[in-house]
């Protein structure tokens, strides 16, 4: 599940809220160790990824560095080369 959660700092452009939402969900999915609450669950599930969201764009927009922002299509294209060396798909 957590192979799902992506960097979200120094990319240009910036993560959208839906990443950062993405992310979230990611994260009370692994802990939770469900994928689906059930009904009782349901509003603790949905106010735990809504609350992680937010301090994750928090901590996005308070981060500091000097490091060139990255570009998203060139950080896909090598995460999908070292996927084909490590599946053999190369």
């Amino acid at each position: 599940m957590c192979r799902n959660i992506h960097t979200l700092h120094n990319f240009e452009p910036r993560a959208t809220s839906a990443e950062v939402e993405a992310a979230a969900l990611q994260y009370v999915r692994k802990i939770s160790g469900t994928t689906k609450p059930s009904k009782a669950n349901e509003e603790a599930f949905a106010q735990a990824v809504h609350e992680i969201a937010h301090a994750t764009q928090h901590l996005l927009d308070s981060l500091v560095t000097h490091a060139p922002a990255r570009n998203r299509d060139e950080e896909a294209a090598k995460a999908r080369a070292r996927a084909a060396v490590r599946f053999g798909t190369a």
